[in-house]
C-alpha cells in the first residue's frame, strides 16, 4: 500500500515524466514515511518502557557478566530477523540508547539488522546454494557481535548525543508519583517528540540523499572496477559500496552478475555487505545521534569485518 501510494503521488499527483527523477522521488516518498512512522512509534514505545520499567535494573543486567555474550549475540540474531535498511534501523538503534540498553549491544542489533534477513538469505539460497546463503547469515551475524562487542569495550559511551542519553523531563524522575496513564502519556509523549524534532530533519536529508544515489547512480559504475585481477578489489568493493543505498535484496542480482562476469564471489559478497551495512545516508543520519568518533569506530569496524570476510570467501569458494 505504501508503494502504490507514493507510486501514485508521484506519477499522477506530481506528474513527473524524467524517469530517474521519478524514481528517486518515489523512493524518498516511500522510505520518508515509513522510516518516519517507525521513528514515531519506537521513541514512543521506548519512553513508555522508561517510565514503566527498572531501567537500572535493566542495564545491571545487560552489563552483567554472567550473560559471556549472550546479549550481543542475541540483538544480533534480532537484527538478523529483522527486515530493515540502513536508515530503517536507526529509529530502533534510537529506542535501544533511549532505553539505555548497553552501547555495544545496540550497534550488534544496527550492525546485523541490514546485513542479514531471512528474504536475502533465500535468495541467496536459490543463486549460489545452501552453503554460501548459510555461511553468508552466519558471517553478518558474527560482524555484529564482534562489532558490538569491541565498540562497548572501547566505553565511548560519552559520544552519545546528551538529547539521546539524558532526554529532558526523563519520565524516572516522576516514576513515584501515582498518575493515570493519559497522563504518563502525554510525559512520555513530549520526550519522544523531543528527540523526534531532533532526527528528523537529518532524516528527511539523508533519505533524499539515498534517493539521489538510488535513482541517479548507474549500477554498473562501480561495477567496472571491481575485477578479478585487481588484489585489492575487496577493500575497493567495500570503498564503492558505501555510497550506494539498497537492501540485500536489492543488491543481490547486481551480486549474481559480478559473479557472472567472473569476479570471485567474497569479492561481489563484501561489496554487497558494504552497500546494505554501511551508507552516506546511514552516517548523516547517526551524525545527529552519535558523535564524529563513535561514528568512525562504528564505520571502521564494520568495514574491516566486511573485508576480512571478503577474503575469506575467496579463500574457500
Amino acid at each position: 500500500m505504501l508503494q502504490n501510494f507514493s507510486h501514485y503521488l508521484t506519477y499522477q499527483i506530481l506528474g513527473i515524466k524524467n524517469a530517474l527523477l521519478a524514481e528517486s522521488v518515489n523512493f524518498f516518498i516511500a522510505d520518508s514515511i515509513k522510516i518516519i512512522a517507525l521513528l514515531i512509534i519506537i521513541t514512543q514505545l521506548m519512553s513508555l518502557v522508561r517510565y514503566y520499567l527498572p531501567i537500572q535494573k535493566l542495564k545491571n543486567f545487560l552489563t552483567s557478566k554472567k550473560l559471556y555474550g549472550l546479549d550481543y549475540f542475541l540483538a544480533a540474531i534480532f537484527g538478523a530477523i529483522t527486515p530493515f535498511c540502513t536508515c530503517s534501523s536507526i529509529p530502533i538503534f534510537i529506542g535501544f540508547l533511549q532505553a539505555q540498553i548497553p552501547l555495544g549491544v545496540t550497534f550488534a542489533f544496527l550492525i546485523t539488522s541490514p546485513l542479514v534477513n531471512e528474504v536475502a538469505v533465500i535468495m541467496l539460497f536459490g543463486i549460489f546454494g545452501l552453503k554460501v546463503a548459510i555461511i553468508y547469515a552466519a558471517a553478518g551475524i558474527l560482524i555484529g557481535v564482534i562489532g558490538g562487542y569491541l565498540l562497548g569495550r572501547l566505553k565511548m559511551e560519552k559520544y552519545v548525543a546528551a538529547y539521546i542519553s539524558q532526554p529532558k523531563n526523563q519520565p524516572e524522575n516522576i516514576t513515584k508519583e501515582n498518575l493515570k496513564f493519559k497522563k504518563v502519556l502525554v510525559i512520555t509523549s513530549a520526550e519522544a517528540f523531543g528527540i523526534i524534532k531532533q532526527v528528523v530533519p537529518y532524516l528527511l536529508i539523508g533519505i533524499a540523499l539515498g534517493a539521489a544515489i538510488h535513482g541517479f547512480v548507474p549500477q554498473g559504475f562501480f561495477e567496472k572496477y571491481i575485477t578479478k585481477q585487481n588484489i585489492f578489489a575487496v577493500p575497493l568493493a567495500v570503498i564503492f559500496g558505501v555510497p550506494l543505498y539498497s537492501n540485500a535484496t536489492g543488491v543481490i542480482p547486481i551480486i549474481q552478475a559480478l559473479v557472472a562476469k567472473g569476479i570471485p564471489l567474497g569479492t561481489a559478497l563484501a561489496f554487497m555487505m558494504a552497500t546494505v551495512g554501511l551508507s552516506l545516508p546511514e552516517a548523516l543520519i547517526l551524525k545527529k545521534v552519535i558523535k564524529l568518533p563513535l561514528l568512525l569506530a562504528f564505520f571502521g569496524l564494520v568495514s574491516g569485518g566486511i573485508i576480512l570476510l571478503g577474503y575469506f570467501f575467496n579463500f574457500i569458494f
